[in-house]
């Protein structure tokens, strides 16, 4: 069975739509749409660091201003100091020049230090409200979206970002001050030869305007290029991912998958690397042969013993010029990075408008106090407006302190039903309420502190046991630690380890076997002690010895509390207060065991064909309890 069967009623990635309108997020937004954020909206990143900014401005012009001090420096020296053989002079101008030099040096550790505080503010903000936003995202975004995808827009589109942002962010502020600093001093020192040299700049510009918008497209097609293969990463260098591509054979094929998007990658990169190249060599050229003009013209006017600019203006003039070469250069190239960091914002904006599906009312209250009533009133709900209702009328009752067992074949809607009382969806239709309240009225908060669930898919950090189990209960003692444990029927295994309670477990847990994962996961639970309980099927797929430990440690769980479980053992179902079999999202029958095998419907059908035996139980003993049935199989239903 597949991991997306597992959830009866969710919908499978491959049908989906990744929100209103948009494409699958699975394989992300299309690789060649050009989405291009209003500028004000990047902009809005830095309002909140307005103070640095203009002072990164202030440092970046009054280091622009003493750029230019030395080419008119140079030119006194040339056109005063040397005619006169003034010594003084040429020791004071020289001076200048080297107190220039190292004022714009400082200047310019200055402006680095600024732009990259400035910018790594911004980035860190980014980081965290993306990933905030993704938290608040229901579970139905992450059922159709791949993981790779999401890690893929926070370290690759934001890490992108970051690097205009904060180590581009300097030079850019820099060299547009620089630059205009010298296009400012050349008009003062001559305006007619810097009118002839500076002609070139406008048509530039134009020419990297057009190439941004193609190297935007281009940028936002590398961008899910490397979506794709860090979703390839993710799933086939897991645990999981490794033993199915083994068993199965396929391990070739799933290198042959990469090495495909490793090639679209690669000529990405090639697009990227190459797109403006011609055009930038083309402006350095013509700006190093700048200075050539400026010879050529007054060359030609001392020829003809005409003194159109002195000796050292023409000298001066070319010194400030090449100060323009840098930064011109860095400011066309800074341009088409900046064209490119428009479509990683445009992709990280597209993650923050996916709308919140579960949202916390203005007016969301938290309850004093649980008993743990637990209502369904006409609960409706389906997974997208275009399909059928997975839930329809569900009307149900578990009062405080019992156990309801949920039945039903494979879609149903069992694991629909668990999740609405967690909140992780909400009903299209009628309310789910905790004591009388809407959860959607509640605090997120007081939701998840009311509502503990215990899945079949166990999952475990990449910690030490005991960060695992505080992560439900971070202020519990290791003696609360510990007794969790003790209740959980796993304390001897984890005192037996090497390290105790800071054996780190491994990946997703696969140090340890799935009987002893869910046990720790329980032990997790008993330490959150939420009044209200969802287990989901936390039994699954366990041999009996197994699941003997693990029930008797569920059973220790649900002592006390009010528990929804979702059955696939006749022994866990024997002993509910009352059993709920749904069919194609309705109930179609509610009672005791025994009032519903009395019945001879549904129930005893499944009772008959379906489940496996519990713990300490044979499907001949299951047999004999229930003269009904046919026959077991040894994979439980959902």
């Amino acid at each position: 069975m597949s991991s997306s069967d597992t959830h009866d009623g969710a919908p499978k990635p491959r049908r989906s739509t990744a929100g209103r309108g948009r494409p699958a997020s699975g394989r992300g937004a299309p690789a060649d749409k050009d989405i291009r954020p209003p500028l004000r909206r990047v902009t809005a990143l830095f309002r909140r660091h307005r103070r640095w900014v203009v002072a990164l401005v202030a440092a970046a012009c009054l280091l622009g201003a003493v750029n230019v001090v030395s080419p008119f420096l140079l030119r006194a020296i040339i056109d005063r100091a040397l005619p006169d053989k003034n010594a003084a002079l040429i020791s004071y101008l020289a001076g200048g020049m080297i107190v220039a030099a190292l004022a714009g040096a400082g200047l310019g550790v200055v402006t680095t230090w600024l732009a990259n505080l400035i910018g790594q503010r911004v980035m860190h903000e980014l980081r965290v409200q993306v990933f905030t936003h993704l938290q608040r995202m229901s579970l139905l975004y992450y059922v159709r979206t791949r993981p790779g995808e999401l890690q893929s827009r926070i370290a690759n589109d934001v890490g992108g970002v970051e690097n205009v942002v904060a180590n581009t962010a300097a030079s850019a502020v820099q060299n547009a001050t620089s630059a205009a600093a010298v296009g400012v001093a050349a008009l003062v020192m001559s305006w007619k030869l810097a009118l002839i040299c500076l002609a070139v700049v406008p048509l530039f510009l134009l020419a990297a305007i057009r190439l941004g918008s193609q190297r935007r497209g281009i940028a936002r097609r590398r961008q899910g290029q490397l979506a794709n293969l860090t979703a390839i990463v993710e799933e086939g260098l897991s645990v999981a991912g490794m033993l199915l591509a083994t068993t199965m054979g396929r391990r070739a094929a799933l290198a042959q998958r990469f090495t495909t998007e490793s090639q679209a990658l690669a000529d990405s990169e090639m697009r990227a690397a190459m797109s403006g190249k011609w055009l930038l060599s083309t402006r350095r050229a013509s700006l190093t042969m700048v200075p050539a003009v400026v010879y050529w013209v007054a060359g030609l006017a001392f020829a003809h013993g005409a003194v159109v600019i002195s000796i050292g203006t023409a000298v001066a003039f070319t010194s400030m010029l090449n100060r323009l070469v840098g930064p011109a250069s860095a400011l066309q190239g800074l341009g088409l990075q900046v064209s490119t960091s428009m479509a990683l914002f445009g992709r990280i904006f597209e993650v923050l408008d996916e709308p919140v599906d579960i949202v916390e009312k203005p007016t969301a209250r938290a309850l004093p106090a649980v008993a743990g009533d637990v209502r369904f009133d006409g609960v409706g709900f389906r997974y997208a407006d275009d399909q059928p209702w997975t839930l329809d009328g569900i009307d149900l009752h578990v009062p405080p302190g019992t156990t309801t067992a949920l039945v039903g074949e494979t879609g149903s809607g069992k694991t629909t039903l668990g999740y609405l009382v967690a909140r992780l969806v909400d009903p299209g239709r009628g309310a789910v309420r905790i004591d009388g309240v809407d959860l959607r009225d509640l605090r997120l908060d007081a939701v998840s502190g009311a509502v503990g669930l215990v899945s079949q898919d166990t999952y475990l950090f990449h910690d030490t046991v005991r960060a695992n189990l505080l992560f439900g209960a971070p202020d519990a003692s290791q003696e609360q630690v510990e007794a969790a444990c003790r209740a959980a029927r796993i304390h001897d295994l984890v005192v037996s380890l090497p390290d105790g309670y800071d054996t780190v477990v491994g990946a997703r847990g696969h140090r340890f076997s799935g009987g002893e994962r869910q046990r720790l996961a329980i032990a997790r639970m008993i330490l959150r002690d939420p009044p209200v309980l969802v287990l989901d099927e936390a039994t699954s797929a366990l041999d009996n010895e197994t699941e003997r430990a693990v029930q008797a440690a569920l059973d220790e769980l649900s002592r006390g509390r009010t528990t929804i479980a979702i059955a696939h053992r006749l022994s866990t179902v024997r002993h509910a207060d009352q059993i709920v079999v749904l069919d194609r999202g309705r109930i179609v029958e509610r009672g005791t065991h025994d009032e519903l095998i009395t019945l001879g419907g549904r129930y005893a059908r499944l009772a008959a064909g379906v489940w496996g035996a519990g713990p300490g139980e044979t499907p001949a003993d299951e047999a004999a309890a229930d003269p009904t049935r046919t026959g077991v199989r040894s994979r439980p239903d959902q």
